[in-house]
């Protein structure tokens, strides 16, 4: 297996990245904290998901980014591999959004069904990957750190013996399982055998023919009753047809005397009702005179022509009046609009001048204070000359400072801080002059005094000795010269003071002339704008009074047009009332018509009413004919029933329906008994054939039962030789692969520690390790230094892959050698010795692609490929750069 490209998208540290992997050796280098191993478990993430994290599945998602994808190219077994994983981190938990492996036999999708799909072509799950091929940092002690057990385990994993000790269990479980069932059937045949004994001694044949004997006995008794019976039912059947005949006619004769009782009243109630039919119809005619008496009088006060008008004319002549009513009132609207238009206009035109009036009041007003300020402006103007020459003068004052003086106003800033500057060198000249002089005196003082003990005053040794005395005096003259150069620098320090203080009164100076020209400028330019509107403020004033003297006659005119609008308004109102008076004589004969329409429709009403009252009265006349025919005919029915009843059979069909009765009821009681009975028998019956069926079942299960147990023998013996065999081969294949893998561990370990402190390395039968020293004396991998542990560790690591890979080879092809920060535990003079190792494993052993994760520049010399990984310390993002260079130019 070869890693050939990866490709991360918002994967922790990373943003984006897109790596390359060739054979040989890559080594990914970087400082601590670029993201270098980041990569490797960008690989691992893609083969195993989350079974390849320690952390939670959202902390692949790079920190404010809601996903993040990950894409693996291999090569495996000569076919070609993309697998691609993505990680969504937006909702309450992350999930697996995608996760597809594309193979050379079709596509799976699904993180377990990937997992699974890459655990068969690697033959090793996420754990087993990183005890065989990924080194991962701070891990590189782990199998010695391990406890035998512990590291029996893995390594048995690793070299697939698991399997084996798998089957071996299974084949014991199978043994355990077989000897469990078979001890079960022996049992059941036990029980079996004693069943069929209890059976057999019951004679259950003998006892069936005596019971099914019985039972057709009784089932002849009681066909024997059942058939009494029906006859007793039949006879029971006829006396209850006779009695429900008798019924049925009292029945009828009762209801034909309700019929006729009721005929009888129904035709009184009608010819009551006749009666008073008649009364209604008569007083409706006494309400049509009545009626036609007050049609008269109202046509009377009308114009009509006729004294009782037909209905058409009456509606013709309303229609006309209402049509004279309409237009009335349209004309009544129209007048009160226009009347309301023309006083509407008149309150306009008079609100209308009395705003022109009081707009004329304004503009007299403005014009009056224009011609106030004007006076004002005026005013003011005279006062700002007289300032504007006090300033003039001000200013002449103060320039006539300059004449005399060492620069001009432009230049006073520049010539205060030159003399500043002269001062402070002469304040420090003076500082430094005074130092020395201090110096100088206690240097004297010092001389004196030793003088006047007796010693020297440069080598302290005794005057009489010494050739230096007389370098006494000329400390004394040096220090008169330092006081008179003293003297001198503070005198200049006192001048530059003068001529700092008069600079600075030049500068103030300079700031008050530059104020006061300022001022002189602000008030020139406020005469200059005040002057400019004195014309414009007149013009204004003569405008103003001019525009209300317009608005004074504009109003007068408005009122003028006032006035003939309310007069027209007043015209208005007049042909208002006008038409009311002859709208309401128009109404007063439409109430008259409409009393005639409702008096002609009332007397209709009655003809109609009257009519409909003499056809019902003739249709009750009618009604009561029928009634008398239908009573004569059940008058004569009820006569024809009173003459067919029979006293004699109804009284002897009511004895032979009490006999039948009763014997039914005792058969019933009897057939209950037998039936009873019967059901006991067949039930004794069945329980017995149950019972010869149960035996019969109970013997050929034990024939069955006695060929299982033979063959569970059988099946008990095979069992126990395979789980034996299953032990046996997985102790001679441990045996080989422990002297194989102790081979390979002693070879990688002579290479990478050439050291004369140890001789060779075992490995027992049960993993346990053990160091031997050139003395003979053992020595526990723990008691190793740290560099020697981790090379150590290493060693068994590359043994344990040279065993795997070359006993699989051409079957599975080994996973890439990942190394993850190795010299974690390394000093310098065992990084070589790394580096030994892994050229060790490139180009002897021919590991096709080793991938070195690591911050020690020593590893950049065995690289094939070199990636370097930084980190943007303000963003906090990594990038991938692979590099171009040769070993040798790395070297």
């Amino acid at each position: 297996m070869k890693f050939q490209r990866v490709k991360l998208s918002n994967f922790k540290c990373y943003d984006d990245a897109d790596l390359r992997l060739d054979s040989g050796v890559t080594v990914i280098h970087g400082l601590n904290g670029s993201g270098k191993s980041s990569l490797l478990e960008a690989c691992f993430f893609a083969l195993y998901g989350s079974k390849a994290l320690d952390e939670n599945l959202g902390d692949v998602v790079t920190i404010g980014a809601d996903d993040c994808t990950v894409e693996l190219w291999f090569s495996h077994a000569g076919g070609d591999y993309h697998l691609t994983r993505r990680v969504r981190a937006t909702g309450a938990q992350p999930t697996t959004a995608k996760c597809v492996l594309e193979t050379p036999e079709g596509n799976y999708e699904g993180a377990r069904d990937v997992r699974r799909r890459i655990t068969e072509l690697l033959r090793m799950d996420s754990e087993a990957f990183v005890n065989c091929a990924y080194v991962r940092q701070g891990e590189v002690n782990k199998l010695i750190n391990a406890s035998p057990g512990d590291r029996q385990d893995m390594l048995d994993d690793l070299l697939q013996l698991g399997k084996l000790e798998e089957y071996r269990e299974r084949a014991s479980d199978a043994r355990v399982g077989v000897g469990r069932v078979r001890d079960d059937k022996q049992g059941a045949l036990s029980q079996l055998d004693e069943q069929i004994q209890e059976k057999e001694e019951k004679e259950l044949h003998e006892r069936l023919n005596s019971l099914e004997t019985k039972e057709s006995n009784l089932q002849v008794e009681i066909e024997h009753i059942e058939d009494q019976k029906v006859t007793a039912e039949e006879t029971l059947t006829q006396a209850e047809s006779v009695l429900e005949e008798y019924e049925e006619k009292r029945e009828e004769l009762s209801t034909l005397e309700a019929d006729i009782e009721e005929l009888e009243t129904t035709i009184t109630e009608t010819e009551t009702e006749r009666t008073e039919l008649k009364e209604q119809i008569s007083d409706l005619q006494d309400r049509r005179e009545s009626l036609r008496e007050d049609l008269s009088e109202t046509v009377a006060e009308i114009d009509l022509d006729s004294a009782e008008p037909d209905p058409d004319t009456v509606d013709a002549r309303l229609d006309e009046l209402q049509s004279r009513d309409d237009d009335l009132q349209s004309r009544i609207e129209d007048q009160r609009v226009d009347a309301k238009e023309h006083s509407s206009t008149a309150d306009a035109l008079a609100e209308s001048a009395a705003d022109l009036e009081s707009r004329a009041e304004d503009k007299r007003e403005e014009a009056d204070e224009l011609e106030a300020d004007l006076e004002a402006a005026r005013e003011t103007i005279a006062e700002r000359r007289e300032q504007i020459s006090d300033i003039d003068d001000q200013i002449a004052d103060l320039e006539a400072r300059f004449e005399d003086a060492p620069t001009d106003r432009d230049g006073a800033d520049a010539h205060k801080e030159s003399v500043a500057s002269d001062l402070e060198d002469a304040r420090q000249r003076v500082t430094e002059l005074e130092t020395k002089l201090k110096n100088e005196r206690e240097s004297l003082e010092e001389a004196e005094a030793l003088l006047e003990a007796g010693k020297c005053p440069e080598c302290g040794q005794d005057v009489a000795e010494s050739p230096h005395v007389a370098s006494i005096e000329d400390d004394r003259e040096r220090i008169s010269e330092l006081e008179a150069t003293l003297s001198d620098a503070r005198e200049t320090v006192a001048e530059l003071e003068s001529e700092h203080e008069t600079a600075r009164e030049l500068v103030e100076t300079a700031d008050e002339l530059a104020t006061l020209a300022n001022n002189r400028s602000n008030i020139v330019q406020l005469v200059e704008e005040k002057e400019n509107g004195l014309d414009a403020d007149q013009e204004r004033i003569e405008t103003l009074r001019k525009e209300a003297a317009d608005h004074e006659s504009e109003a007068e005119t408005k009122r003028e047009k006032a006035a003939e609008a309310r007069e027209q308004a007043e015209d208005c109102r007049s042909v208002v009332a006008e038409c009311n008076q002859e709208r309401q004589q128009v109404k007063q004969s439409i109430e008259h018509l409409e009393r005639v329409e409702d008096l002609l429709g009332n007397i209709d009403d009655c003809d109609d009413d009257i009519e409909r009252l003499r056809e019902k009265r003739s249709q009750q006349a009618e009604l009561n004919d029928q009634r008398r025919e239908q009573l004569a005919e059940k008058r004569e029915r009820k006569q024809d029933l009173a003459e067919s009843f029979d006293e004699e059979r109804i009284e002897e069909a009511r004895s032979e329906k009490q006999r039948a009765k009763k014997y039914i009821e005792q058969a019933e009681e009897t057939l209950a008994e037998k039936r009873e009975q019967r059901d006991e028998l067949q039930n004794a019956i069945g329980g017995v054939t149950n019972e010869i069926e149960e035996l019969e079942s109970l013997r050929e299960r034990r024939e069955d039962l006695e060929a299982t147990l033979e063959k569970l023998d059988t099946l008990y013996e095979e069992t126990e030789e395979l789980q034996e065999m299953y032990g046996a081969l997985r102790a001679e294949l441990r045996q080989r692969n422990v002297e194989t893998l102790e081979r390979m561990l002693n070879q990688t370990f002579d290479l990478v520690y050439q050291n004369d402190s140890y001789s060779h390395i075992e490995l027992d039968g049960q993993y346990q390790l053990t160091v031997y020293q050139k003395d003979g004396e053992p020595l526990e991998p723990e008691q190793l230094s740290g560099g020697e542990r981790a090379l150590f560790n290493l060693s068994l690591r590359c043994a344990i892959y040279r065993l795997l890979a070359e006993g699989i080879d051409g079957a599975a092809p080994m996973p890439p050698l990942i190394l993850d920060e190795p010299t974690v535990f390394l000093d310098s003079g065992h990084v070589t010795q790394l580096l030994d190792l892994v050229e060790y494993m490139r180009d002897e052993v021919g590991v096709e692609q080793i991938l070195v994760v690591s911050h020690d520049e020593e590893l950049v010399g065995a690289a094939d490929d070199l990636v370097r990984v930084e980190k943007d310390a303000t963003t906090n993002r990594s990038r991938v750069e692979q590099v171009e260079a040769t070993v040798a130019e790395l070297a």
